[in-house]
């Protein structure tokens, strides 16, 4: 029999699901634009007109940058009038001066991640909130990248990049990694555990990447955890099995499913 609770879960899934298909829609009718804007560039500059312009892409990113699409951590953008009418943001309940680990139990090893609510409360409280309504239990890593940036990603109950708990969180803690360099970013060494967003500010949800490998990105992804020894090493061994099909950014070929995930305060 269905407890309540599940069904409200269910409907709520459901619910996001549709969101989702609107919102993919939206992004489709944008990428068209955006191509019908680069073809008339094309012929202005063809024609010899000195005219400049950066084509925003879906992802946020900007046509040229040096993080393409594929290069950088992104969830799909939400729709601010969506969002105003999902869950709000958790209340904040942690200690701000303590210590968390949120202990993940993966089918390919446990990764128990340090996080310090005085210096990302928000980011801390949110995966708090989540993992005590078991919102990550049963839910699978769904990307792997293997060329630019060395990341697994994790968070997304569907299982496909397009999901997130009805609410964003903002950035926090951007400065943690340094002042960014000539090309933009900042170095995420192996370990780091941080927040994905959509490209654009305060846009975080429940997806996060776990970094196995010294990564260049922006300074605009919330660094929030640190990983134990024990934890990168499973996370290292998913990345040696390579991706699906062999490609270098795509769902990991040895599959990780998140059984449990508990955040305690130490």
């Amino acid at each position: 029999m269905v407890s309540s609770d599940q069904r409200r879960r269910q409907l709520a899934r459901e619910k996001y699901v549709r969101q989702q298909q609107r919102r993919e829609e939206k992004r489709r009718k944008d990428k068209r634009r955006n191509t019908v804007v680069a073809a008339v560039l094309a012929v202005v500059l063809a024609s010899g007109g000195a005219v400049y312009a950066s084509v925003a892409l879906s992802d946020g990113s900007k046509k040229g940058s040096d993080n393409a699409a594929g290069d950088t951590p992104t969830t799909p953008a939400p729709s601010p009038s969506e969002e105003e009418s999902e869950n709000p943001e958790p209340k904040l309940t942690v200690d701000q001066k303590a210590s968390y680990d949120m202990a993940l139990k993966t089918n390919a090893g446990d990764i128990t991640i340090a996080m310090d609510a005085s210096k990302t409360p928000r980011t801390v409280n949110s995966f708090k909130h989540l993992a005590d309504k078991k919102y990550f239990d049963g839910s699978k890593c769904h990307r792997l990248t293997t060329q630019n940036i060395y990341v697994l990603q994790c968070g997304d109950p569907q299982g496909t990049g397009t999901g997130g708990p009805g609410y964003t969180i903002p950035d926090e803690n951007l400065d943690a990694l340094g002042k960014a360099g000539s090309d933009g970013s900042v170095t995420f060494p192996a370990g780091t555990v941080a927040m994905a967003n959509t490209g654009q500010p305060g846009t975080g949800g429940s997806q996060f990447f776990l970094v196995y490998k010294d990564t260049k990105l922006p300074p605009t992804y919330t660094p929030f955890g640190k990983i134990d020894a024990a934890g990168l090493k499973a996370v290292q061994e998913v990345a040696a099995a390579g991706v699906e099909g062999g490609a270098g950014d795509g769902a990991p070929k040895k599959a990780v499913t998140i059984e449990k995930a508990t955040v305690t305060k130490k």
